[in-house]
């Protein structure tokens, strides 16, 4: 990522946390619009409904983080090949089951929830205040995305 001449916070530290979550949450975005497009059975309507919400919400998080890493003077990746190297998050076939799609996208959330209280140690020692809220933000989204998955689940 290369970087231009005007930067609020020098730090390809920060840049590097940002890319990472961008990636990740390209990543569950399009699970979830997928998942959103092909679930069926008796719990239809609910799912396809709650995985509406939840990459709805994704989507509007990828603009605010590409921003942010523009914000801060570097090039946003944008790429699946790049995507690809920066994300945690699994790619997969489609399961045909609503429950197994559940528990995929509640253990997603879960891992970003892990990754972002990593993201935020790993830059508490910046004076990067708007990457430290825009990550809590996305801490307390993925929390709440994580209840609401958890809360649908039936094993």
């Amino acid at each position: 990522m290369s970087t231009d001449n005007y930067s609020v916070f020098d730090s390809s530290e920060v840049c590097e946390v940002l890319a990472k979550l961008l990636a990740d949450s390209y990543f569950l975005y399009l699970k979830t619009h997928n998942y959103h497009w092909n679930v069926k059975g008796e719990n239809f309507f609910s799912l396809h409904n709650l995985f509406e919400v939840q990459y709805n919400e994704m989507f509007q998080a990828l603009d605010v983080i590409a921003e942010r890493i523009r914000m801060i003077g570097y090039d946003v990746p944008g790429s699946f090949q790049e995507f690809r190297q920066l994300s945690t998050i699994e790619e997969e076939k489609l399961p045909h089951n609503p429950n197994m799609m559940v528990k995929r996208l509640k253990d997603d959330h879960y891992s970003m929830i892990t990754s972002l209280k990593q993201y935020l140690a790993n830059i508490a020692h910046t004076d990067d205040e708007g990457t430290k809220n825009l990550l809590v933000d996305r801490l307390v989204a993925h929390e709440k995305a994580h209840w609401m998955l958890q809360s649908s689940f039936n094993e």
